[in-house]
C-alpha cells in the first residue's frame, strides 16, 4: 500500500461522517450523501498518488464531495425546470446551499438522529450508525457482529431504502420526538458498546474496536448537545466501564471477575473522564437510567478494593433504576449488589424470585449469577448445576471455559 493511499484512508476514516453528513444536508439523502462521499474518496485515490497529500486532506475530501453533491442537486433542478416546461413537476428538490463550515457539527447531529431512526429496525440502526458515523467497511461490521458481508449489505441497503420511501427528514427533531429519538441514538451507541464489551457469541470476550467507536460517537454526541443530561450519563457510564477493559480478560483472553480484576490496570484517564462526564450529567439535572447506571460504575471506580466496594449505595442506586426502567435484568443486577450488601440469602430470594418467571429462562447470567450465590451459601452440589446451565446457555466460548471451570472447582 503506498503512503498517498494510506493517508487517503486514514483521512476518510476520520472524515467520512462529517463529508456524509455535510452532503446529505445538501441533498437530503443519506445514501446519496454516502455515495457521493465515496466518489471523493475515489477521486482522492486517484489524484494523491500524482499530485501529493494535500496540506488539509479532510479539506479537499470535504470541499469534492460538496462541489459534487451541489452539481447533483443543480443538474436536478435542470431537470426539474425542463419537466414543468412541458408541464409536469418534480417533488422533493432541494435548493443547492452554500458550504458553511460552522454547521458541520448541526450536519453530524442530523446524520445521528437520522441513522437511529425509529423507523428502522434496531440492528438497521446500529449497522448504519456504523457505517456511516463509525466509518465502517461491511466487512468490519460482518466481522464484529458475527454476520455474513451479505447479510449486513442488504441490512444497510435496505435501512437507507427504509429512510427514503419513509421521507425521513433529515433534521434534528425538537419536543418530544426529539425526547424519543434521542432515547433511541443513546440505546444504538449503548448497545455497540456493549457487544464490544461483553460480546454475545464468537471466541473473543471483547471486541475493542466496537467499544472504542462507541465512545467516540458518545463523545461526539455530548459535544453536540451539551444540555442533555441523559447524553453525558451516557459518555461517563461508557468511560467507566471502558476504564476495566484491560482487566476483564487473562493473557489468555479468558474472562477475569470483577472481584478477580487488578484494578492497577484500570485506566486512571478514563476513569478521570468519567467521573467529569458525570458531574456534567449531574450538573445537567441527570437522573435517568443513564447517569444512574454511570453512579453505579462509579461506585465501582471510587472502591480501592473489591472488598472495599460500597455496595449499599449500589442496591440503593439499582433500586431506583429499577423503578425507572422495570427489568428483568436491572433485577438481577440489584440481587448481586443486595447479597454482596447483606449476604447471599438476601440475593438469592430475589434471584429465585426471577428464576420463578419466564424472562430470563434463556439468560446465562441468571444461573451463573444463582450458582454464586449457592456456592456462597455452602450448597455445592446446587451451585454446580446452575453453573453448568449458565455454560450450556451462553453462546460466548470464553465464557462457557469460565463457568465450566467454576462447575468443576465448587465440586471438588
Amino acid at each position: 500500500m503506498t503512503e498517498a493511499r494510506s493517508a487517503v484512508e486514514a483521512v476518510f476514516r476520520i472524515e467520512s461522517a462529517r463529508i456524509i453528513a455535510a452532503t446529505a444536508r445538501i441533498v437530503r439523502d443519506v445514501g446519496i450523501a454516502e455515495e457521493i462521499a465515496q466518489d471523493a474518496l475515489l477521486a482522492a485515490l486517484e489524484q494523491w498518488p500524482e499530485s501529493g497529500v494535500p496540506d488539509r486532506p479532510g479539506a479537499w475530501l470535504m470541499v469534492t464531495a460538496k462541489r459534487r453533491a451541489i452539481d447533483l442537486v443543480r443538474r436536478k433542478e435542470t431537470y426539474a425546470r425542463k419537466l414543468a416546461e412541458v408541464g409536469r413537476t418534480l417533488e422533493d428538490v432541494p435548493p443547492p446551499e452554500p458550504a458553511d463550515p460552522d454547521r458541520i457539527d448541526d450536519d453530524l447531529l442530523r446524520l445521528i438522529f437520522t441513522s437511529c431512526h425509529p423507523v428502522l429496525s434496531t440492528q438497521a440502526r446500529i449497522a448504519l450508525t456504523l457505517r456511516l458515523l463509525g466509518g465502517l467497511g461491511t466487512e468490519e461490521i460482518a466481522r464484529a457482529f458475527l454476520a455474513t458481508e451479505t447479510t449486513v449489505a442488504q441490512r444497510v441497503v435496505r435501512a437507507k431504502r427504509t429512510l427514503g420511501r419513509a421521507g425521513v427528514p433529515f433534521e434534528v427533531p425538537y419536543g418530544p420526538d426529539r425526547a424519543a429519538r434521542l432515547d433511541s441514538v443513546l440505546e444504538v451507541i449503548y448497545l455497540i458498546f456493549n457487544e464490544g464489551y461483553a460480546a454475545t457469541t464468537g471466541d473473543d470476550l471483547l471486541r475493542p474496536a466496537l467499544c472504542q467507536d462507541a465512545l467516540r460517537l458518545a463523545r461526539v454526541l455530548a459535544g453536540l448537545m451539551e444540555k442533555e443530561p441523559e447524553v453525558h450519563g451516557l459518555v461517563a457510564l461508557l468511560e467507566l466501564q471502558a476504564s476495566r477493559a484491560a482487566a476483564r480478560t487473562g493473557p489468555d483472553g479468558a474472562p477475569v471477575l470483577l472481584a478477580d480484576q487488578n484494578r492497577s490496570r484500570w485506566d486512571r484517564l478514563l476513569i478521570r473522564r468519567g467521573f467529569a462526564a458525570l458531574a456534567r450529567a449531574n450538573e445537567a439535572g441527570g437522573a435517568g437510567p443513564y447517569a444512574l447506571q454511570a453512579a453505579i460504575a462509579a461506585c465501582h471506580a471510587h472502591a480501592v478494593t473489591y472488598e472495599a466496594t460500597d455496595w449499599t449505595v449500589i442496591a440503593t442506586l439499582y433500586r431506583r433504576l429499577a423503578a425507572l426502567v422495570p427489568s428483568p435484568v436491572v433485577e438481577l443486577n440489584r440481587a448481586v449488589a443486595v447479597s454482596m450488601a447483606e449476604g447471599p440469602a438476601a440475593g438469592l430470594v430475589l434471584v429465585d424470585a426471577l428464576a420463578a418467571g419466564p424472562e430470563l429462562k434463556a439468560y446465562h447470567l441468571l444461573p451463573s449469577v444463582r450458582g454464586d450465590l449457592l456456592e456462597r451459601l455452602g450448597r455445592a452440589q446446587e451451585a454446580r448445576a446452575e453453573f453448568v446451565r449458565a455454560a450450556e446457555l451462553t453462546r460466548n466460548e470464553q465464557e462457557r471455559t469460565l463457568l465450566l471451570a467454576r462447575a468443576d472447582r465448587v465440586s471438588r
